[in-house]
């Protein structure tokens, strides 16, 4: 259903509380008071046939009581009441609803449905929205509305957040509050009957009051619609994730390498860079990559120079920067010249750049602009050490000054004034001219790499795809009848014979292979093929045959064949006695020489379905754990 009538979710006029409560510390008595508290301008109706007023407002009995139909109602009474009170309210032509109450996946007795099935079948004909159930609400500072039983209210800002779990969006308002960090929406999830994660991308997208949209995901159920809301979203505006669970526990295929490699984080992985959104992992990275993006130039690329006064600072950057996947800029002759000329003869005379303790404000200019005329650098890091014999807010106006004459031609600049009391007003300078500026060398280097990292996804995102490849013809009728012989035979797994027979129907190039039943079938397989030859135990009950003996490689003579098959069988039968041994196969030895073991595999994931893996191959495939995995169809952009 998408953005349909989430206007009366997000901007509604009048807001009906059924539910409303004067106890104190209730969930109505909570709501209402957040209500008021927040300044929304709207009519707030209570409804509660217990109490003729709450909070000092005129209540009402019940919905066919208000005096007006309410734009959004929200929620506050007992699982079992609310699928009858949102068809009340879809009939009076509300159209938005927040359904705070907890319980709702249990069964009435003697009932089909479930309480959120029936609550959902109640607002379907009336397109009734619902955010929840199971949820702490909306919050929209901005205009005023805080529809939440949150213990603290909101700061007006310019990033939304999308919750999944209520206890942590109300921890995480606890801790922005003091920091001044506001927002323009809170939205919690809940259960997600109805309004999901793709709905509120879909809103927030094009919602003018959220420069930046901040997700925090547990799960994801319709993983088609997230992936279109995401994609259309983070083309307009940042989106930064925290995808908590990040152990490898689903999408476990225990037949295949692909489906026990790639585990639920990497397909998460996949998923959020396909969508052109940038993943981090804690809550202050996530607002310190919003404001390096709010303010970062154009990046081309992830080669980094390190301008510094104290080697320490610049080691420590270094050690950050290829830690995390990052490069350390080259510097040219030419470049390595003109910084000769204007820094001091016992500089480093390399990157980083350490242009001495005493270095000040002047040195650091010219050295800043030079780095940024170079033409392997993409970006600059510059740090300060506190000395005595150098002044921070000198440096800090010298790096401000460059960065603001290059406006017409802007370069990333980002800048670590080490310290505490000593360089806060130079950090203040930087604030204020809007140039990123970091705690510690590190926190710069991960702000350096959030850039890299959602550029390069938004590349992605936008690039134009290459032509396919057009050079075989895939021979359908071939693969169909391997396949429908497998299923025929009731097996869910091709042999190897079989499955290198599907790749060369599509153009992919195998070594020879042959079937065998017997140890003498083996040595005429080898004698047509040639020797030296590989020989592999065939059963539908061994998948990975390296890890039982299943395998014996450069058997060049007809009794080294007859001998290994020999013994391969009388090994697994006592090893594996309940394993059903077909024969064997045997195939051409290839050397590997100066080429590479890789793995390519396809698996379902519960949530995402299909996805691919590539990597390093081998049988140390899960030690070396060198893999990437993406989600088809990929053109050939994506795929490099």
């Amino acid at each position: 259903m998408s953005i349909r009538n989430l206007d009366r979710l997000f901007r509604p006029t009048s807001i009906a509380v059924i539910g409303a409560s004067t106890r104190p510390h209730s969930v109505g008595a909570t709501v209402m008071h957040n209500l008021l508290a927040g300044g929304f301008a709207g009519p707030v109706m209570p409804v509660n046939p217990k109490h003729r007023a709450v909070a000092g407002v005129l209540g009402y009995p019940d919905v066919a009581s208000l005096p007006l139909v309410p734009d959004l109602a929200v929620l506050c009474t007992p699982a079992p009441t609310v699928p009858e009170l949102i068809a009340e309210l879809g009939r009076r032509g509300t159209k938005a609803a927040i359904v705070l109450s907890a319980g709702l996946s249990a069964r009435p007795k003697h009932h089909r449905h479930t309480y959120e099935q029936a609550m959902l079948r109640a607002a379907r004909p009336h397109l009734l929205r619902i955010l929840g159930p199971n949820c702490i609400g909306l919050l929209v500072p901005g205009s005023g509305l805080n529809a939440s039983f949150a213990h603290i209210g909101a700061r007006a800002g310019r990033v939304a957040i999308v919750h999944q779990s209520g206890a942590l969006c109300t921890a995480l308002l606890d801790w922005a509050a003091p920091r001044g960090i506001g927002f323009s929406h809170v939205v919690t999830l809940g259960n997600s009957a109805d309004i999901d994660f793709g709905d509120a991308l879909d809103y927030l997208g094009s919602e003018p009051d959220a420069q930046a949209i901040m997700l925090y995901i547990e799960s994801v159920r319709h993983a088609r619609k997230f992936m279109s809301a995401a994609r259309a979203a983070a083309r307009n505006k940042p989106v930064l994730v925290i995808k908590a669970g990040r152990e490898p526990e689903g999408a476990r295929a225990a037949a295949s390498h692909t489906g026990a490699l790639a585990g639920s984080d990497d397909v998460y992985e996949a998923a959020i860079r396909r969508a052109g959104m940038l993943r981090v992992f804690e809550t202050e990275e996530m607002f310190e990559a919003l404001e390096t993006l709010s303010r970062a130039g154009p990046l081309h690329g992830d080669r980094l120079a390190i301008l510094t006064n104290g080697g320490g600072p610049g080691v420590l950057a270094t050690d950050a920067l290829i830690a995390g996947g990052g490069r350390l800029a080259a510097i040219d002759d030419a470049t390595l010249g003109r910084l000769d000329a204007v820094l001091p003869a016992m500089w480093s005379r390399g990157n980083p750049v350490d242009i001495i303790g005493d270095a000040p404000g002047e040195r650091y200019r010219a050295a800043l602009e030079i780095l940024l005329e170079a033409p392997g650098v993409d970006g600059v890091l510059v740090l300060h050490s506190p000395t005595a014999t150098a002044s921070p807010d000198e440096a800090a106006r010298a790096v401000i000054g460059v960065v603001e004459a290059r406006r017409a031609r802007p370069r990333q600049v980002l800048t670590s004034w080490l310290g505490a009391e000593a360089v806060a007003p130079a950090r203040r300078a930087f604030a204020a001219a809007g140039v990123p500026t970091y705690e510690t060398p590190a926190g710069a280097v991960r702000a350096f790499l959030h850039i890299v990292r959602y550029r390069r996804n938004q590349e992605l995102l936008m690039a134009t795809p290459t032509s396919a490849p057009t050079e075989f013809t895939p021979d359908g009728d071939a693969v169909r009848k391997i396949i429908d012989g497998a299923l025929a035979e009731g097996r869910e797994i091709l042999d190897e014979a079989e499955a290198k027979s599907v790749l060369a129907a599509y153009g992919v190039p195998v070594v020879e292979t042959r079937r065998a039943r017997t140890p003498e079938d083996a040595v005429r397989c080898a004698e047509a093929i040639g020797y030296p030859v590989a020989l592999k135990v065939r059963s539908p009950d061994i998948t990975h045959k390296s890890d039982v003996g299943g395998v014996r490689l450069d058997l060049d003579s007809a009794v080294a064949v007859a001998d290994a098959a020999t013994a391969m069988a009388a090994r697994l039968a006592a090893a594996m006695p309940e394993a059903r041994i077909d024969g064997f196969t045997v195939e051409r030895m290839v050397r590997l020489g100066t080429g590479f073991e890789l793995i390519v595999g396809a698996a379902t994931d519960s949530i995402f379905g299909p996805i691919i893996l590539f990597g390093h191959g081998g049988t140390a495939v899960e030690i070396i754990g060198d893999r990437a995995v993406g989600l088809p169809p990929l053109n050939t952009t994506l795929a490099r």
